[in-house]
């Protein structure tokens, strides 16, 4: 097991991480069982459960931050919790109450304690919840089953001490999500389907992948892993898209320009409009926002064809609205400008 000793607080990235305790309930006949606690990283599943035929799954995503004053904070809890229940539903699976997905967030905060950096370091413990689908059938119908689990890891900085930007593609030959289809919730196998074009994404220097909608391929949906802004003067400009992810950390980006007085714009955005915008991102909670620094068209990903780019910031540069806007959400997760809004969870004395 690892233990906070050994961790470099000023290096961590985002990945797997062996923390100590998992917090896991199991739904079944109608209800689901106490909480329990666990120090064994591995689940017993019947080799028909749900998930591994017919990928039944989904996840979220949030952090816990230990802030200037030393009090620990969860941000934003109550919309991941919304969020999981829009997509259990979605999937007609069981799922926790609001109150039962933040207690058993913080347990596992409470339990991994030794895994949460110091202030000081940019660093936060990623919140994993996980409802998984396990009875065992192959009949394609929705069964009340369920293990909902929460794990944990330390996460760093993406970027270290500075902010900077990359490089996007848009794939003329993959597309994210159908019409109507399950883009909009927060499914695993939205992100299976990123897999392969990330795969030649990175082969070739880009960070990113931004999809278009797939049924004219006319207008901006969103990013493999994030949902998309641009900066037009002072205008924050966001797809309105039924494909695309209800981000909160989107969600909070908005409110946070509202509050610098800017504009915001929650509408569908030509792909022609990419030309328009002085800054663009993405944005989403491992990062808070991706700035960057140019989007590149290329018919088909894997070959060497770019047939349009769109600049906004030379590699590594980011811009003035970017950087206001993260410095001001950064600020607040970590205690050291107010919380004028309550995003801020506490629950330790």
């Amino acid at each position: 097991m690892h233990m906070s000793a050994s961790i470099n607080w000023d290096t961590l990235g985002f990945d797997a991480y062996r923390t100590r305790t998992v917090i896991l309930s199991h739904f079944k006949d109608g209800q689901w069982s106490p909480i329990e606690k666990t120090e064994t990283f591995s689940f017993t599943f019947d080799p028909f459960a749900q998930v591994f035929h017919y990928a039944i799954s989904c996840f979220e995503g949030l952090k816990a931050f230990r802030q200037k004053d030393g009090r620990i904070a969860l941000f934003r809890p109550d919309q991941n919790a919304a969020r999981m229940a829009r997509t259990a539903d979605y999937l007609g699976m069981p799922c926790p109450s609001k109150e039962m997905f933040i207690k058993m967030c913080e347990l596992c905060v409470e339990n991994n304690l030794e895994f949460l950096a110091p202030y000081g370091h940019k660093a936060s413990l990623y919140i994993r919840p996980l409802l998984v689908g396990m009875h065992p059938q192959m009949q394609l119908v929705p069964y009340p089953e369920a293990i909902f689990a929460v794990m944990c890891a330390p996460a760093g900085s993406y970027y270290g001490a500075h902010l900077r930007s990359c490089a996007a593609v848009i794939p003329g030959d993959f597309d994210r999500a159908a019409p109507k289809g399950s883009g909009s919730y927060k499914i695993g196998a939205n992100y299976a389907a990123t897999f392969r074009p990330y795969k030649y994404a990175h082969e070739q220097g880009y960070a990113e992948l931004l999809y278009l909608n797939s049924s004219t391929r006319e207008f901006v949906d969103e990013f493999g892993s994030s949902n998309f802004f641009g900066i037009k003067g002072n205008k924050y400009v966001t797809p309105l898209s039924d494909s695309v992810l209800p981000s909160i950390t989107n969600l909070t980006l908005q409110q946070v320009a509202r509050d610098f007085g800017m504009e915001v714009e929650k509408r569908p955005v030509p792909l022609e409009e990419l030309a328009e915008f002085e800054e663009a991102g993405g944005c989403g909670t491992a990062v808070v926002i991706t700035p960057m620094s140019h989007i590149d068209i290329k018919p088909v990903l894997a070959e060497p064809l770019v047939s349009r780019s769109f600049r906004y910031e030379p590699d590594g540069q980011v811009g003035p609205v970017c950087t206001k806007l993260y410095n001001r959400i950064v600020g607040i997760q970590f205690g050291e400008l107010e919380d004028t809004h309550g995003w801020c969870h506490y629950w330790l004395d």
